[in-house]
Parts: C-alpha cells; sequence; structure tokens
C-alpha cells in the first residue's frame, strides 16, 4: 500500500460512545482557511449532525453488513463521501476458551454493537448459542441487558475492553476489563486481565474458584482441629508443650495446603 503521506491536523474532535465521532481536518496544515467537516459512524450518528444518506447509499451500506462486515459512514462537508467496512477476526483460541466456559458451567453471551450478520459469524465461529447473541447494541443497550439478567436471578460476569463497555463493566456483579482495553474499561472494571486472550479470564475464574476451595477447605480444618484439640487440653489430657506444638502444627498445614496454589497452571 503506497504511503500517504503525514496524518492531517484535526480540531474540534468530538465523539460519541456507539455512535461515531467528527472534526474539522486541515488538508494543508492548520490555520490556512482550507479545512473540512468529517464525520463518520452509525447512520444514526450521521443523521443526528444532519446528514442524510440517500436510498442507493443506504443500499450500498447493506450490501457490506450483509456481507459479514461492519460498515460505517464517512460523510464531508455534510455529504455522504464513503463507506468504511470492517471485519472482525477470530482470535486463536477462543472457541476453546467458550467451551471452557460452558464446561464451568457459565453462560457465555455475546453483546456487540456490530450488526446482526456479524455477530451471528462471530458466535458460529466461537460456539455461542444463537439466541445467547444481541447485535446491534448501544451502550446503554448493554447495561440493560446486564440488568435484565440481574433481573432474572443470575450473577453476571461482564467482559469488555472498550468505551462501549464501560457502563456495563460497572453495572455487572463482577466486570472484566481486557488488559489490552482502554482506561475507562479498566477503571470501571473490578478484574483486569492482563492480555486480550480469552483463555486467561478462563484461568482467572478457575484460579478463583481453586482459591475459594482452598479457603473453605483451610477453615474445615482449622474448626476441626480446634474442635478436637480444646476439650482434650481442657481436660488436662494435654501437656503445654505438647498443645504448643499441635497448634504450630495446625498453622503450618493451613499454609501448606494454601501453598498447592502455586502449582496451578503449571
Amino acid at each position: 500500500m503506497p504511503d500517504a503521506g503525514p496524518l492531517l491536523a484535526v480540531k474540534d474532535f468530538s465523539s460519541a460512545p456507539g455512535g461515531g465521532v467528527r472534526g474539522m481536518v486541515a488538508l494543508n496544515g492548520a490555520g490556512n482557511g482550507t479545512e473540512r467537516t468529517v464525520v463518520a459512524g452509525r447512520t444514526g450518528w450521521l443523521e443526528l449532525n444532519g446528514i442524510f444518506p440517500d436510498d442507493a447509499q443506504r443500499r450500498a451500506l447493506a450490501t457490506e453488513e450483509a456481507g459479514g462486515a461492519t460498515a460505517i459512514w464517512v460523510a464531508v462537508d455534510g455529504e455522504p463521501a464513503g463507506i468504511v467496512s470492517l471485519r472482525d477476526t477470530v482470535k486463536p483460541g477462543s472457541a476453546a476458551a467458550i467451551a471452557k466456559l460452558k464446561e464451568l458451567g457459565i453462560r457465555p453471551l455475546l453483546l456487540t454493537g456490530d450488526n446482526a450478520a456479524v455477530a451471528a459469524q462471530v458466535a458460529t465461529a466461537v460456539g455461542i448459542s444463537p439466541e445467547d447473541v444481541f447485535a446491534g447494541v448501544l451502550p446503554e443497550g448493554k447495561v440493560d441487558a446486564v440488568r435484565m439478567l440481574q433481573a432474572q436471578g443470575s450473577t453476571v460476569a461482564m467482559a469488555g475492553d472498550g468505551v462501549n463497555d464501560a457502563a456495563a463493566l460497572a453495572q455487572a456483579d463482577l466486570g472484566i476489563a481486557m488488559g489490552s482495553g482502554t482506561d475507562v474499561a479498566i477503571e470501571a472494571s473490578d478484574l483486569t486481565v492482563m492480555g486480550s486472550d480469552l483463555g486467561q479470564l478462563v484461568q482467572a475464574i478457575e484460579l478463583s474458584r481453586k482459591t475459594l476451595a482452598t479457603i473453605k477447605t483451610n477453615l474445615f480444618w482449622a474448626f476441626f482441629y480446634n474442635a478436637i484439640g480444646i476439650p482434650v487440653a481442657a481436660l488436662g489430657l494435654l501437656n503445654p508443650m505438647i498443645a504448643g506444638a499441635a497448634m504450630a502444627a495446625s498453622s503450618v498445614l493451613v499454609v501448606a495446603n494454601s501453598l498447592r496454589l502455586r502449582s496451578f497452571a503449571k
């Protein structure tokens, strides 16, 4: 691809999560009076900015979307100038991660701002059921979806990496930000996974469950140990030295059991 030259200067930039962006682009450098207003985003965003594509242009966009692309408008000085088509690439290991989540008893759902055709392709590739796919969802729609699941009695974990996910991450019972995501998403989450691999998310869930199981085991043995040791000591059947050694041994047992977590994922 030939070098298109340096990026043009932009001023008065603004963006709307789930909508699009707009700004003033200086064609030959700032301050020379040659500026164009550029608007890019969804159809609703263009219309909000007073730009209305004609029927032929809308059909062109629909054709791109039907082919599995996420298509966005680009308008210059109030007129549609082109369509940018974006295609999602499913990361290696995503299907295996979804399958593992199902094995753990977790129901995976897909909330996306992409159109239905794109969402269906991705869901099929990774193994998510069609009824668990929510396409064309704006940021507030993702929040509504999380609230709906919570109202049904579900405990909801939300994983995301973009500005559009931040509100839903904050609403979820557990917000999980992928480490490659935006600062806004990371700040809104409860847990940050350092990377973009869904397999790391599965590992985090498995580790948390194993940690909780270890805590419960430690509490059980500590209670069991004291339930036997205290009555025996109270009856005078243990001298202080043996009682002290037994108490130290109980602490060693708990620590040793906890150290087993070090072998996780090795």
